[in-house]
């Protein structure tokens, strides 16, 4: 699979699920991944759904495959920190917080200064 196919494969994953068909959308973002296991989108874009319809687990797993190819991303943290805490796991939700706060300073200060995320370095 190519690289703009795997994009347009997630992107119609995306699409199916804002229009309702979860099941379309969730097989969809499967093949991505399994296609592409090192796709750190596929992996992202399968647990944010399955998180949304509460398939805790593989949301999980699938946010542990994403976190694994892309530790310091923002987002998957954020994910994993909201996964924990809906199992009730408060200690490592809040370790997944931290860890996605420190990335998003981490992004402020790489900005220069003007452009838009905050006064960055002199």
């Amino acid at each position: 699979m190519t690289t703009d196919e795997l994009q347009t494969l997630i992107e119609d994953a995306t699409a199916d699920y804002a229009l309702g068909d979860s099941a379309m959308a969730l097989a969809k973002l499967a093949r991505a991944a399994e296609a592409c296991p090192d796709s750190f989108e596929a992996w992202h874009a399968l647990a944010e759904v399955n998180f949304s319809l509460r398939h805790l687990d593989a949301a999980l797993a699938a946010a542990e495959r994403a976190h694994a190819l892309q530790p310091g991303d923002v987002f998957i943290n954020t994910t994993l920190s909201r996964v924990w805490m809906e199992r009730g796991d408060k200690t490592r939700a809040e370790h997944f917080g931290a860890q996605a706060k420190m990335g998003g300073w981490k992004d402020q200060l790489r900005q220069p200064p003007g452009a838009g995320g905050g006064p960055g370095l002199a």
